[in-house]
Formats: C-alpha cells, structure tokens, sequence
C-alpha cells in the first residue's frame, strides 16, 4: 500500500480524513437563520465556492506567493462569509458563530476511507502527520476526532506560514518531521494542492476520494 522508502505518511485533513458535519453550505444557513436571514443552500453553496476561489486566486498572487498566518487565514474566511452573505448587516457577527462552529469537534465527521488508510499506516509502523491548510483550530479539535487524534504530529498552515501547495509548506514539514521528500508519502483528495503539489515537492503522493 505504501511505497518501500516510506518512513512517514503525511494526511491532508478536510476531505481525506474529516468532511464537515452538517456540510458548509448547511452549516452557512443555520449561522444565518440564527441572525434572521434565510439563503437558500444551493445559493450558499455556488457563493461560497467562488469566494473561497477568489481567496485562493489571493494567495496565488501575493509575494510571496501562499504565504499565510493566523491572522491571514481568520480574515481570509471572514472574506468568504462577507462574499457569502454581501448584503447582510448581520455577516461579521454571522462569521464569529462559523468560526467557533468550525473549530468545535462535533462540527467534523470521520470518512471511513481516510481512517482505514491511517490504521493501515501505523500497523506498519509508520510515523502518521497531519499536515492541513486548515488553521490553528486543528490543533485544539485534532486530539478530540477519531482519526486525527491517531496522530503522532499535527500541522497547520497558519503555524507553518505557508499554505499548500507552496512548495515551502512540504519542506517546512520535512524539517520539523527530519526526513528528505522519498520518505514522506502526502495523502489528499485535492488534484492540485495535494497530489500536484506533493509530487512537486518530490514527494510520494496518494489520492484518496
């Protein structure tokens, strides 16, 4: 299943290990009604997908490039709220009930694929990381969801200050991990900022999803 020379398999999070609970666009609606605004899901659902490409398509473009930090990945998803609901007074205080929502542990699910595979992962005795665009809420939810908490390290973007797939983000984990790109595997349901990313960093990747 993993390749000889693997001394760790490295996990995206979101989409790979856990997908949220209800998903985005439900949750989005339910942060809403609680403020007296009714969008429809799908509406929500096509809003947040382009806000969330527009964010992306920021980051491609600073200098440098997917750069990030706490404070950047907090505003970038107050973006995508108030791009989201633009016309809704209600949208800052909307956006502070989806940050606390998102950062709580029974906002996530585990997918069964994603658990199998870390399993499989440490009964071959491999070293099992975390390694996520998602900010530093992954730190405090991980220990708490089934199968993050299986995790021996946990990574986060905005403590690494790069986002993938910034070629920096592979190599800051190969320092902190201490081994060269052959031995690390990077697992991922994203085409560009997992397998794409990872295979351009000289990682082994394996896509899941």
């Amino acid at each position: 299943m993993f390749p000889a020379a693997a001394q760790a398999i490295v996990f995206d999070v979101v989409g790979t290990l856990v997908e949220p609970a209800p998903a985005v666009a439900e949750a989005y609606r339910a942060a809403a009604l609680r403020h007296g605004i009714d969008h429809d899901v799908a509406d929500i659902d096509r809003r947040f997908r382009a806000a969330w490409r527009r964010q992306e398509a920021l980051d491609a473009a600073a200098v440098p490039p997917f750069a990030t930090s706490g404070g950047r990945e907090r505003e970038r998803w107050r973006a995508i709220v108030a791009d989201v609901f633009d016309a809704a007074p209600q949208r800052d205080t909307i956006f502070d009930d989806l940050w606390v929502h998102f950062g709580r542990p029974d906002a996530w699910r585990p997918i069964p694929a994603g658990r199998d595979l870390v399993r499989a992962a440490r009964d071959a005795g491999l070293t099992v990381a975390l390694a996520s665009n998602f900010d530093e809420r992954l730190f405090e939810i991980a220990p708490l969801i089934e199968p993050l908490s299986w995790a021996d390290h946990v990574f986060a973007s905005s403590e690494l200050g790069w986002r993938k797939p910034a070629v920096e983000f592979f190599r800051t984990v190969e320092r902190r991990l201490g081994r060269s790109p052959t031995e690390l595997v990077l697992v991922g349901d994203d085409p560009e900022l997992d397998i794409a990313a990872g295979r351009r960093a000289g990682w082994h990747v394996l896509p899941i999803g």
